[in-house]
C-alpha cells in the first residue's frame, strides 16, 4: 500500500511542473488578450446647450460626466455621436474644450490630446492628454458651426473609453437637446 501511495505521489510530482506551465501559459494568454474595462461605470449626468434657438452660431453643447471613486479604470476618451435629429449638426472640432466640474461650475481646464471625427460613425472622439482619474467630475463642450435649421429634439450618444490596451467602450446613454424656432410665436 505504501508503495502504491509513494508511486502515485511521485507520478503527481512529475506532472505538476507541466500543469503549472500550462496554467501559466493560459494565464498569460488571457492577460495579454484581455480588453481594458471599467469596473464601475462612469455616468452621463447632464447635458446642456447655451442657446436653444435654431440657427444660433454662439451655442456650446455641454456633456457632464462623473467617474465614480470605485471605477478602478481611468477615463481616456469620450465619443459623442449624433443619433437623431432632422439634420446632421457640424462641429468646430478646434473649439472643443473640457473642464473639471460641470457646465454650471467649470473649474480647471483639461488638456486634450486629440479631437477627431470618426468618418464611419460621424462620432466626435475627445481624447484626454492625461487620463481622468476616478472620483472626477468633468464637462466637455462641443462648439457647433451653428444650431440646426429645423426645430425639434436632437439626440447624442455618449460612450466612454478607459485607459489601456484595446479598451472596450461603455455606452453611457443619450444626451438630449431641444431646439426651437423663436420667431414662431404660435400665431398664423
Amino acid at each position: 500500500m505504501k508503495k502504491l501511495s509513494l508511486s502515485l505521489l511521485l507520478l503527481a510530482l512529475m506532472f505538476t511542473p507541466n500543469l503549472t506551465l500550462i496554467s501559466k501559459a493560459t494565464e498569460d494568454q488571457y492577460s495579454t488578450s484581455q480588453k481594458a474595462n471599467f469596473v464601475k461605470s462612469p455616468k452621463l449626468v447632464d447635458s446642456h446647450t447655451t442657446f436653444s434657438g435654431i440657427r444660433v452660431r454662439q451655442a456650446i453643447y455641454y456633456f457632464d460626466l462623473e467617474i465614480p471613486d470605485d471605477a478602478v479604470g481611468s477615463l481616456q476618451q469620450v465619443s459623442i455621436a449624433q443619433r437623431q435629429g432632422a439634420e446632421e449638426i457640424e462641429f468646430r472640432l478646434d473649439k472643443t474644450r473640457a473642464f473639471q466640474g460641470n457646465h454650471r461650475r467649470k473649474q480647471e481646464p483639461i488638456a486634450l490630446a486629440n479631437v477627431a471625427q470618426d468618418e464611419s460613425t460621424n462620432g466626435i472622439n475627445v481624447t484626454f492628454a492625461t487620463p481622468i482619474q476616478p472620483g472626477s467630475k468633468i464637462t466637455i463642450g462641443l462648439k457647433p458651426r451653428r444650431n440646426p435649421d429645423f426645430s425639434g429634439f436632437y439626440l447624442f450618444g455618449v460612450t466612454a473609453f478607459p485607459t489601456g490596451e484595446d479598451p472596450t467602450g461603455l455606452y453611457l446613454g443619450v444626451a438630449r437637446f431641444y431646439f426651437e424656432d423663436a420667431s414662431n410665436d404660435g400665431l398664423d
